[in-house]
């Protein structure tokens, strides 16, 4: 399209006019340092940082910055001793603004504020002060010893949770202390008798023998001014718990081991260290068993209270090990943590036809049961959890297949007691409550949501209630399986970081939540795990490759490219091409291993070597049945070359110059083997399939003369079919190819369908989160038996198009990041509105549209420093209003109709365009 842009002089004008605002200076908010809020404990040497401007002004840009930074808020107001300073940097760059200063030491915190002038020369005050802290940098600082009992597992079960203790006095007055700490398993940290911080399931998922996060934790006003306790358990988690669905327990470890370092600063100067070493001591107390996947069982009569407390008595504890365990392969969190985020209450209590108990929460969710309990010491209360009740209406867990997702808890009889469990989480809607004392209500049982600490950017809605319903089963779906790691599924014996699920949804889960620095250490370990042939795991961290089979080995194609195109999200999203340089060369290992598995025929054709194709489509399991199996081989040429080009794009953005060249024609070469292998001389794909039309059109695999007839096979397809036939890797594609090629018509008609198979025949079902398959249950009720999830978000990524299309939201590709904003909406599908809301890295964006009365108002928001190219879809200049009024001469001679529709540029500000509209 040929777009006419509106100088932001005129724009300006216009608006001194219409609404008489008075300039103001801008307002510097948010500070965020590598994408979290005055981050404690990170090892990036460079750190780099965000702000926002605020101004009640239109039209509004920052022209240049400064950044100071110092030791302390003090130094910062009095501007002495600073560490760096920027000085006046003339730019408009307000995102990812790296620290350029001197290295800073470990453990080290600078405070760091920042001011900007806009266009208008006008200056703002200093921000207010935020701060990072650097972790410890240099491995010898290291001093602490990994300290475990004696208990090496021998067989596949679970084990008790380990307690450990140690007490230690701080004879002067405390300035600071910091606590470094991590665990072999999943642990708890306890001063004095207080759990510190909130966070969940610590010290995180990665590829432990390579990877082992620590948590920094600020205890300075937790410490006592003579005597201390510090305390810890320690459970099986993902280390040495059960973990994939081949009964495998201790996959990482036999043996759990906890590691603190306390740093303690005196205000007269001096510094203590506090470790673990063979001084503690350890036990085992009321948690039995503790397991990800079978739950926990807990005894209160075993409680021992005060174990975390000054004058414990602990002479029957055991004495420590001490355990020889690497710690080069200790690294700071760069992701979010696993936090409880809210709370759900039961709708309904239930007596099923074979007289079970059961509380429905109303939303299947991610996390466990808190209980109210009053009984008698030694009663057994047990509580048992699914996501569905069967066709009778009794209680399901056939799908969760062998993990048990049971809590047991054993009353000591003392009053009213709370049982929480706290190293176990389920997947559930319902409650099944066996055995509870007295008369069971609604106040009972309160659901605890657990999710990674990812914080919401974006909401989609519109006229129609059931895909609104949609949009809210997609973000359950998003919170519920990102705990920790992008897993499939979080209720059955599985919950593992599958490749090509995060692949597919990436994009939409960047609407839905801020997942940077999630995604930012989720591929971290995704190269750690990487064969050293480049060759990329199914799952990360990686619980497969050692189950043996093929199909454990990696390098299915659209799953590994996960290397490739997830890091481009992040840069699109976020304007982030560091995660583009960290990751370049595991891109590459992924790129150059599709290479050689090609071959000098560009056709990856192997036979031995495993794709799960496009995974789940309807009916590809029949034989009789053609209408969507894909051929894999082709699937694997496509994504060959559509993340051989893309690699060739994000070596220009880096400036690895040497490659460009190279991986643009390693793609044509691609290219042309995949016409000529999989292309008819009449634009007919030999697999002829919904799946193979997306992939083949969005990728750009057709000859430019046959791409009309390619899609005229396409939609003869779904018109034959009235329905998707598309699995994991064809439906995110499905819409919005049909929306490029022009038949938006049959996108809308996919998505209103509400029969099977269809996004909305699961809503029309009752579900409130995405299942894994179309017909995960049925019409009548009857449900998949064996893998059958009803909480996986990857069918999810229609949200991706119902964002960028439907509301009209898109990222501008050249200038990523929403630095440049497209707002481009859709309306169609009998809807009478939409609205998508999105809060970027620069403030708040707005794209929302309505038809009232046949007029079209459409509501757009462009945060401060940023810019937008606006489509006003079936408009004619001279009917538009802006803000209730008449537009001035001088704006209408520039708007740009082109076709039915009208295009602009906009500066920054809040408008409302409206004009008569016929859909």
């Amino acid at each position: 399209m040929r777009l006419l842009k509106i100088s932001l002089s005129v724009v300006l004008m216009l608006f001194c006019i219409q609404l008489s605002f008075a300039v103001q200076k801008p307002k510097v908010v948010q500070l965020v340092c590598e994408y979290h809020t005055n981050p404690v404990g990170i090892e990036v040497e460079k750190p780099r940082f965000s702000w926002q401007l605020l101004s009640e002004a239109t039209n509004v840009s920052q022209k240049a910055y400064e950044i100071r930074v110092a030791s302390s808020e003090a130094d910062l107001k009095s501007e002495s001793n600073l560490i760096w300073s920027s000085g006046k940097v003339n730019s408009d760059k307000s995102v990812n603004v790296e620290y350029e200063g001197p290295k800073l030491k470990s453990m080290e915190r600078a405070y760091w504020q920042v001011r900007v002038w806009d266009t208008k020369n006008k200056v703002s005050s200093w921000s207010k002060p935020a701060f990072w802290e650097m972790g410890i940098l240099d491995d010898s600082l290291w001093v602490a010893s990994y300290i475990a009992m004696d208990d090496v597992t021998k067989e596949k079960k679970s084990h008790p949770s380990q307690f450990y203790r140690n007490e230690f006095k701080t004879e002067k007055t405390v300035k600071s202390a910091k606590v470094y700490v991590t665990s072999l398993g999943v642990y708890e940290l306890y001063l004095n008798g207080e759990k510190v911080g909130d966070d969940l399931f610590t010290p995180g998922f990665t590829s432990y023998n390579k990877r082992l996060q620590y948590q920094t934790y600020d205890v300075t006003n937790m410490l006592q001014k003579e005597n201390n306790t510090v305390g810890a358990i320690v459970g099986d988690g993902w280390y040495r718990g059960n973990i994939g669905w081949l009964g495998d327990y201790a996959y990482y470890g036999k043996q759990l081991a906890l590691f603190v370092q306390m740093h303690v600063e005196y205000v007269d100067g001096s510094k203590e260290t506090i470790v673990s070493n063979s001084d503690w001591k350890a036990s085992y107390g009321p948690i039995l068993e503790s397991d990800m996947y079978n739950g926990e069982k807990y005894d209160a009569r075993l409680e021992m209270d005060g174990w975390a407390t000054n004058g414990f008595d602990d002479q029957k504890w055991s004495n420590v090990q001490i355990l020889e365990h690497p710690k080069d392969i200790l690294v700071a969190p760069q992701g979010p943590p696993v936090k409880a985020i809210e709370e759900i209450k039961p709708i309904k209590l239930i007596t099923t036809p074979k007289g079970e108990i059961v509380l429905d929460l109303g939303q299947n969710m991610v996390g466990w049961a808190r209980m109210k309990v009053t009984g008698k010491r030694g009663d057994q209360v047990t509580l048992k959890f699914a996501e569905v009740l069967d066709k009778e209406g009794n209680f399901f867990t056939k799908n969760l297949r062998l993990a048990d997702a049971t809590d047991i808890y054993t009353l000591k009889g003392e009053g009213e007691e709370i049982f929480e469990p706290r190293f176990t989480s389920h997947g559930f809607r319902f409650i099944q409550v066996e055995g509870y004392p007295g008369t069971l209500d609604l106040d009972a049982i309160t659901g605890v949501v657990i999710h990674s600490d990812i914080a919401p950017t974006g909401n989609f809605t519109t006229s129609n209630p059931l895909i609104n319903q949609l949009q809210s089963n997609i973000q359950w779906g998003q919170k519920d399986n990102f705990l920790d790691i992008p897993t499939d599924c979080p209720q059955r014996d599985e919950r593992a970081g599958w490749t090509g699920d995060a692949q597919v949804f990436s994009m939409t889960a960047a609407y839905n939540f801020n997942v940077a620095a999630f995604y930012t250490k989720w591929l971290k370990d995704l190269a750690a795990d990487q064969f050293e042939s480049g060759r990329v795991t199914n799952v990360v961290p990686d619980i497969l490759t050692n189950g043996g089979g093929v199909a454990s080995k990696g390098g299915a194609a659209g799953w590994a490219d996960a290397a490739v195109i997830i890091p481009w999200t992040v840069y699109q999203s976020y304007g982030d091409e560091r995660i583009l340089k960290e990751q370049y060369s595991s891109m590459k290992g992924w790129v150059d291993f599709m290479a050689v598995k090609a071959g000098d025929d560009y056709l990856w054709n192997d036979p031995n070597h495993w794709h799960w194709g496009d995974w789940l489509a309807p009916n590809a399991n029949k034989p009789d049945y053609n209408g969507s199996v894909t051929e894999k081989d082709l699937i694997a040429t496509a994504y060959a070359y559509y993340s051989t080009g893309l690699l060739s794009k994000i070596a220009t953005i880096i400036g690895e110059t040497e490659d460009v060249e190279k991986y643009k024609e390693q793609a044509k070469k691609y290219k042309a083997a995949f016409i000529q292998e999989f292309v008819t001389p009449n634009g007919r794909l030999v697999s002829h399939t919904q799946t193979a039309y997306a992939l083949a059109l969005t990728f750009d695999l057709i000859p430019e003369e046959l791409i009309e007839k390619a899609q005229n096979y396409f939609i003869q397809d779904i018109q034959r079919f009235k329905h998707l036939t598309t699995g994991f890797l064809g439906t995110p594609l499905l819409c919005s190819t049909l929306s490029a090629i022009g038949r938006e018509d049959l996108a809308f008609m996919l998505l209103n369908r509400k029969e099977y198979p269809s996004w909305l025949y699961p809503v029309t079902q009752g579900a409130t989160t995405i299942w894994e398959r179309w017909d995960t249950q049925k019409p009548d009720g009857t449900i998949i038996d064996g893998m059958n999830s009803f909480n996986h978000y990857s069918y999810g990524a229609i949200g991706e198009w119902m964002y960028n299309y439907i509301a009209g939201l898109n990222i501008d590709p050249k200038n990523p990041g929403y630095k440049h904003i497209i707002f481009n909406p859709h309306p169609g599908g009998g809807l009478t509105n939409a609205t998508a809301d999105f809060q970027s890295l620069y403030g708040n964006i707005k794209s929302a549209w309505k038809i009232e009365n046949d007029t079209f108002i459409y509501e757009v928001i462009i945060p401060t420093n940023t810019t937008g190219t606006l489509t006003l879809p079936k408009a004619k200049v001279a009917a538009i209003l802006l803000n209730g009024k008449t537009i001035k001469t001088d704006l209408t001679n520039h708007m740009q109709q082109v076709g039915e529709n009208v295009e602009l540029e906009l500066g920054s500000g809040t408008y409302e365009f409206s004009y008569p509209f016929q859909n």
